[in-house]
């Protein structure tokens, strides 16, 4: 069987298996002993990522390949074992540092990932994470047994090729720089649910883990189990399609109403036959269901047997999804996770890798030259890569010049590879306690679209009103909050956000402020950004669009501030460039006023349309607070 460095092997799933490295344990131990192995792999490294390592990764390889070196060449496994370095898990951003494969005495086809760490020390935490010192400072990580469980549990999930050929994983960490101490903090109780399955060795346990290994790959011959991993589908495993269903089961949270068991129940019937290659397109307002049918469209296409992932291109909407869905079991959530994903890695997947793909909040997909995005539609991404894909749409919750999710253009790209296109229209609001004239009078007033609410909504079904202090707001939110609701403050992009280089990594500098009321509150600590939503401590701290698009809270509290102003000459709205403080959201837009208020007004309506019991606004610009009571006297006196 023929292998090398740096391969790039296509499994039947049409995705990339990026392997780095891949060989022998003899080939390896050779390579290591020349003092070729880092250069080997970042040699590699740069021609399949695109770019290259820096030094101290680079040193990191050669440090880490010497242990591996002499643990594989002490532990008296045979050198025909294979050895994969640096493996990406498709469709992830996920890298097993090492893996190694054999047989044991018994003829297991067994695989081992094995998580290396150049740590010295680390403390506990009264979470499940452990502090230590990495980029420059000390911060919360995984524990490292977590992790390599995590990457351990994603493949045997969701690679065909384990699953369906029986091989046998397992999972362990390395710390050949730490000595353990003799109360070792990465030991302690909190953890041992991580460890028992995946056991850690430090420095002095080379004896251990040499003994590890061989019990478990002793007997060699694991070229084609690494070659049979390189190339399984991405399909999920009968026991992962078990386990999500009796997540969904009795949840409340994702139970379906009314209108979303009907537009449910139609999706269903169009995916049944697929026959043909489909786009679903599902348009939807704020709080019409969208997020409850498309998450109850996952469990039953996996539970009926279609190969089907949820993609949110939101990361803070995606995780909070996921802790909904999983009630914070950490071990649950690394078994569902390769079951969502962002929208950034299906471009070099080929057509129809996949039954169906659930796209949610689809408004958000990108175009050539967002972040970290490397192709060039993801709309085209979306359904090139799926035989039907399912978009849920709200043409006005784009936010940004690079969102190119629009219902036009999703039937442009269908047309294109010849996918029949069905839509499927919520109408009704479950957001705001039923109250969808709400929704309607928030676009009027916004100048989005001329609505038939113009004079207001059922005012018993939905409180809104306008303070004038943002102190004000936020002691209302405050009170609800500790009331027993769920309750948030937001803001518009009209604040800069101080970067977590310059000590603001927990919302420990309040950038929002209003001098002129002598206010201020941070946004969201960084290392709550996606989950701020449902922490306990998101009550001190401001959430933006991206934090809170597409989620919903009991009440929330929205600061509105110069970004939106009122021209009273005009009587229209108009984005300030120099007060909005988003560089991508207004990127090649300073000569560009229209398509910039469009997308700021957009904005505000989704901070606006988050609550389903109450919203609470302070306006920053006296003429827009204006403009704003004056259309509110029409609803109270209506």
């Amino acid at each position: 069987m023929s292998y090398k460095v740096g391969e790039n092997t296509r499994s039947d799933g049409g995705v990339n298996a990026m392997i780095i490295y891949i060989s022998n344990a003899g080939e390896f131990k050779n390579s290591v002993e020349t003092n070729k192995i880092a250069e080997k792999i970042e040699t590699a490294f740069r021609e399949k990522m695109g770019y290259s390592v820096g030094h101290s990764e680079k040193a990191s390889w050669n440090n880490s390949m010497q242990f591996m070196e002499r643990i594989i060449r002490n532990s008296g496994v045979p050198d025909d074992c294979g050895i994969f370095i640096e493996f990406n898990i498709p469709n992830t951003r996920m890298r097993v540092d090492f893996m190694i494969s054999g047989h044991d005495k018994m003829g297991n086809k067994n695989f081992v990932i094995i998580e290396l760490k150049q740590w010295s020390s680390a403390n506990s935490t009264d979470k499940k994470d452990v502090i230590t010192y990495v980029g420059g400072r000390n911060k919360p990580v995984s524990h490292p047994s977590y992790q390599a469980w995590s990457y351990k549990q994603h493949l045997m999930n969701l690679n065909e090729g384990i699953h369906s050929n029986g091989l046998n994983g397992y999972s362990c960490a390395y710390l050949h720089n730490y000595i353990e101490r003799e109360f070792e903090p990465l030991n302690e109780e909190q953890y041992c649910d991580y460890l028992e399955d995946s056991p850690i060795f430090f420095s002095n346990d080379y004896n251990k883990l040499q003994e590890y290994l061989f019990k478990l790959v002793g007997k060699g011959d694991g070229m084609e189990i690494l070659q049979t991993i390189a190339t399984g589908k991405i399909k999920p495993s009968q026991k992962l399609i078990d386990h999500v269903a009796g997540l969904f089961k009795g949840n409340q949270e994702f139970i379906l109403l009314d209108e979303q068991k009907v537009a449910y129940e139609t999706i269903m019937s169009l995916v049944t036959e697929q026959d043909s290659k489909k786009t679903i397109i599902v348009k939807g307002g704020p709080g019409t269901g969208k997020s409850v049918i498309s998450m109850n469209s996952l469990g039953t296409l996996l539970n009926r047997g279609f190969n089907a992932k949820f993609i949110a291109p939101n990361a803070s909407f995606r995780e909070v999804i996921v802790e909904r869905l999983i009630k914070e079991n950490p071990m649950d959530r690394a078994r569902i996770k390769g079951l969502y994903s962002g929208s950034g890695q299906y471009y070099n997947c080929k057509i129809d890798s996949f039954d169906v793909l659930i796209i949610d909040e689809a408004h958000r997909l990108k175009q050539k030259g967002a972040f970290q995005y490397k192709g060039e539609n993801q709309v085209e991404d979306m359904i090139k890569t799926a035989k039907t894909s399912i978009f849920f749409i709200d043409d006005t919750q784009r936010i940004r010049p690079e969102d190119i999710g629009t219902v036009a253009e999703i039937k442009r790209v269908a047309e294109q590879y010849g996918s029949e296109v069905h839509e499927v229209e919520l109408e009704a609001q479950f957001r705001c306690a039923g109250a969808d004239g709400f929704i309607n009078w928030v676009k009027d007033v916004l100048q989005i679209e001329r609505t038939g609410n113009f004079d207001g909504w059922d005012k018993e079904a939905f409180e809104f009103k306008i303070f004038d202090t943002p102190q004000e707001v936020y002691e209302k939110i405050k009170v609800k909050n500790d009331g027993g609701y769920n309750a948030r403050m937001l803001a518009g992009y009209a604040w800069d956000w101080t970067s977590e280089k310059q000590g603001n990594r927990n919302g420990e500098v309040s950038d929002v402020k209003i001098p002129e009321y002598n206010f201020s509150m941070p946004w969201n600590g960084r290392s709550l950004s996606t989950t701020w939503a449902i922490k306990t401590d998101g009550i001190n701290q401001i959430g933006c669009v991206h934090t809170s698009q597409g989620l919903e809270f009991d009440y929330v509290g929205v600061i509105i501030g110069n970004d939106i102003k009122f021209d009273t000459s005009s009587t229209c709205l108009y984005a300030d460039y120099s007060e909005y403080k988003d560089k991508m959201g207004k990127r090649g837009l300073k000569n560009d006023n229209e398509r910039l208020t469009e997308l700021v007004r957009n904005v505000y309506k989704t901070l606006l349309s988050r609550g389903m019991k109450g919203c609470y606004v302070f306006c920053r610009d006296k003429q827009l607070e204006l403009y704003l009571k004056e259309r509110l006297a029409v609803v109270s006196s209506s």
